[in-house]
């Protein structure tokens, strides 16, 4: 191979920092390297990383594959104790130029390959600049990094750090360049992005740098969050919401679990009955809001009661799009030290909440036919509607919005007919 191939694992901010990756790596004169920007939020994530290094170096046997992201700020050593990998850099160290151009030659002891900083000791997310989305027509933009909060089965703190934020300038800029390489859509993306602005002069909220984006960017048709803690939205943010169609009507909650006692086991800082109220505060403003949502089934003391509970607060914010993880113990994180559930048991409870989701997608999906829907065609044949059901769209062109009739769905999808027979 030649040139730099970037594997990503994990979030919209894990893809945003690829691409910055690859032109810091290319700045630096990196040449014939694979890079792997792993995710540490399951033990499955990690897993699949060193899977993929391994499949990458025996496709790729005379390039140099540097490992990063968080499963490699967490665990370090690990993937420098694979014999696959050349260099492994920390989440901080792998947005320089710089650490690409002091890489080890081949074959240092594991010692030699680390290139992983104290993340704690960060302080600053300094602003990167973008012009494209790799693979993308949405564009995402970091406004955020590392988290302040330690929910007890959270490692990503330890790979992120505390929370720092991008300022408002620098974001607005971002998203400029990007609305002028044509991404119509901008996605904003951070670890706990509704934390923006807390160590920013004069504090500016997530709902304020929103306004701001839309006001000064007036080419963005489209502005999403990637996710929000409901607890934390703002004023601003509720005005958008209530006032601004260019503001998506699709929001992606950090749920975790739906019963108040293993919600604060989790340390959270939200009940299922706040998690209830803004669901309908947001319906009641936007009627056409659809919702998506994380969830961890088998927690530690997790009993059957309580594991309903999940369930019945899926149903009852009416989540269109359920993300259901088996809970994963991380070694490090106080929830590793609870008492477990069986193995076979977390499984089967995480299947049956998934069946939950399927159900809830399926009644979404039915909900949305006849409706008028403006979607944005992706590379794979499909589309997004502003609520972010997916759609098919076979035939269309990729990047271009477009308005459509939903006619029906096929179980996963949404089906349409353009609204301009022309198009169709």
């Amino acid at each position: 191979m030649s040139g730099v191939d970037v594997i990503t694992f994990g979030c919209r901010l894990n893809t945003y920092e690829s691409e910055v990756m690859r032109a810091e790596a290319e700045k630096a004169g990196l040449n014939n390297a694979v890079l792997v920007n792993t995710c540490a939020v399951t033990g499955e994530a990690v897993r699949q990383a060193r899977q993929a290094i391994r499949r990458a170096r025996r496709d790729n046997p005379h390039a140099r594959i540097i490992v990063t992201g968080c499963a490699a700020q967490t665990e370090s050593e690990t993937f420098a104790a694979m014999p696959e990998v050349d260099a492994v850099l920390g989440n901080e160290e792998k947005l320089k130029s710089a650490s690409y151009r002091r890489l080890p030659d081949f074959g240092v002891s594991a010692e030699e390959k680390l290139r992983v900083n104290d993340i704690m000791s960060v302080r600053e997310t300094a602003p990167q600049m973008v012009r494209l989305i790799d693979g993308h027509v949405r564009a995402f933009v970091q406004v955020q990094n590392g988290c302040d909060h330690r929910c007890t089965f959270c490692i990503i703190p330890y790979g992120r750090g505390n929370s720092r934020s991008v300022p408002m300038g620098a974001v607005v800029d971002q998203a400029r360049k990007l609305v002028g390489s044509g991404y119509c859509e901008i996605v904003l993306t951070g670890v706990d992005a509704t934390s923006y602005g807390a160590d920013l002069p004069g504090k500016p909220s997530l709902g304020q740098l929103a306004k701001t984006l839309l006001k000064q960017v007036p080419d963005i048709r489209r502005l999403r969050l990637s996710s929000i803690d409901s607890i934390e939205a703002d004023a601003h943010l509720w005005d958008l919401i209530a006032d601004e169609p260019r503001f998506m009507p699709h929001l992606h909650l950090s749920l975790q679990h739906g019963d108040d006692m293993i919600l604060k086991r989790m340390k959270r800082r939200h009940s299922a009955a706040d998690a209830s109220a803004f669901c309908g505060r947001v319906r009641a403003l936007r009627p056409d809001a659809s919702f998506g949502a994380d969830m961890i089934a088998g927690f530690p003391t997790e009993t059957e009661e309580m594991f309903a509970n999940a369930g019945r607060l899926a149903e009852d914010c009416g989540i269109a799009h359920l993300h259901v993880f088996p809970y994963s113990p991380r070694p490090g994180t106080p929830a590793a030290r609870m008492p477990q559930l069986d193995r076979a048991l977390v499984k089967e409870r995480a299947s049956r909440l998934r069946d939950t989701g399927k159900r809830l997608h399926e009644a979404h999906l039915v909900s949305m036919i006849g409706k008028r829907e403006m979607i944005l065609v992706e590379n794979n044949g499909l589309a997004h509607t502003e609520n972010f059901t997916l759609v098919d769209a076979a035939g269309l062109k990729p990047r271009d919005l477009v308005p459509v009739i939903i006619t029906g769905h096929n179980g996963k999808h949404l089906t349409m007919r353009p609204e301009n027979r022309l198009l169709a």
